[in-house]
């Protein structure tokens, strides 16, 4: 079983070995199955082994192996690639002391691909995701994120793309989708989409590290600034979000004296002083959402017409199914369980949130509210059934079986 260290070490040399190895030898799409096949022996080799000396050297030098051995299983390109494996030994001797991954980052969102094709590789690429797990961050079909995922990698192969940093005027160009891929990544491990824990610790820190990062290099984006805090404050929360058993512990009944002070106290200085000084964005509203609850000492004191407030400015911003969702919770905390169902029935319109487990479970929050636990129940159920999260299911099933006891 490959250990939580030796993990976390692959998924940061992962991009950096990947950048290395199309420096050295092209092909975006093959020098990724290579690097991944490195990896794989890396997850078995090390905890028998023993780390190497220098574990991205061993990496480079193993996928480095690899391509040389595809490219001579190429019978149309025997002859050439046969040549500069000759003239390329396979050790690529020492591996250079520089993280490449904000490089990676940037440059797999070339302008000649879609913004979406631009995201599912970033997220495949940088963000080790499964094509699974980016199609539920979409909310769209696994196959449709797998199409994406090839025509890009033919893309950037068809554009000739250096992987080298790209000069200013083009890299704020690709800001808006590096932004987005870091959102996506953030959100997967905060609360995973899947599997048996709520969240994946080494997503979210990732995510938090190349931001801070991207951050580094473009210091007066207020939108760079405003993900940053939106991901900090967020992240605060996360050693009171599960109890002693893994279960699943909501916000309202969370040990705010668990959450991670001084995470929140740089979240808040960084979007005040962002939000002063910089054009407003949707990650700059999210992030001073998010202060807004940090900031309460209990759930009582939230600020909830504050909240509300700046989800209607948002909405009108950046308009989305998941604002809408998360709008209509505001709603009914201002204006009462009633009036965010009528919102909610008519969100529930959109196809993306039609069949989502989040719709329901917002739904049966709300029905438990409004003082209706039939159709409570049969909205928490139906919630249930359709989360991959175990976590999540289990959560929503205990509130299910809680009114189904009061009802006997």
């Amino acid at each position: 079983m490959v250990s939580t260290d030796v993990a976390h070490l692959l998924r940061e040399l992962a991009p950096q070995v990947l950048v290395a190895l199309v420096r050295r030898h092209g092909g975006f799409d093959a020098c990724e199955d290579a690097v991944q096949e490195a990896l794989l022996a890396a997850a078995v080799q090390w905890p028998v082994d023993g780390l190497p000396d220098n574990p991205k050297g061993w990496l480079i030098t193993t996928a480095s192996r690899r391509r040389i051995e595809m490219w001579r299983s190429e019978s149309a390109r025997r002859r050439r690639e046969e040549t500069v494996a000759a003239l390329a030994p396979p050790d690529p001797g020492p591996a250079p002391d520089v993280d490449d991954s904000l490089t990676l980052l940037l440059l797999c969102c070339h302008p000649a691909l879609t913004q979406p094709s631009q995201v599912a590789l970033t997220l495949r690429a940088v963000g080790g995701l499964t094509t699974a797990e980016i199609a539920r961050a979409f909310l769209v079909p696994e196959s449709t994120v797998a199409q994406r995922i090839s025509r890009a990698k033919q893309r950037i192969k068809a554009a000739g793309a250096g992987f080298r940093l790209p000069p200013p005027a083009e890299r704020a160009e690709r800001t808006a989708a590096v932004l987005h891929v870091l959102y996506l990544v953030f959100n997967e491990g905060y609360t995973a989409s899947s599997g048996p824990a709520l969240q994946r610790v080494e997503l979210a820190a990732e995510a938090i590290r190349l931001t801070r990062q991207l951050r580094a290099l473009l210091p007066g984006d207020g939108e760079v600034a405003g993900l940053l805090a939106l991901m900090l404050l967020t992240d605060a929360r996360r050693p009171a979000r599960t109890g002693p058993d893994g279960a699943l512990v909501p916000l309202p009944e969370q040990d705010r004296s668990a959450w991670d002070a001084a995470a929140i106290a740089e979240g808040v200085a960084l979007i005040s002083e962002t939000l002063a000084h910089a054009p407003v964005g949707p990650y700059q509203l999210q992030a001073a959402i998010a202060a807004v609850h940090d900031e309460a000492p209990r759930a009582e004191d939230t600020d909830w017409p504050q909240v509300l407030a700046l989800y209607n400015h948002l909405q009108v911003l950046a308009p989305g199914p998941m604002v809408t969702l998360n709008r209509t919770v505001a709603v009914a905390e201002v204006h009462g369980p009633r009036a965010a169902l009528e919102q909610l029935t008519a969100a529930a319109a959109d196809p993306a949130l039609a069949g989502h487990h989040r719709l329901h479970a917002v739904r049966a929050h709300l029905l438990e509210d409004a003082g209706d636990p039939d159709a409570a129940l049969v909205a928490f159920r139906l919630a249930a059934r359709t989360t991959l999260s175990v976590p999540e299911q289990r959560y929503l099933e205990a509130r299910a079986d809680r009114l189904a006891h009061r009802r006997a």
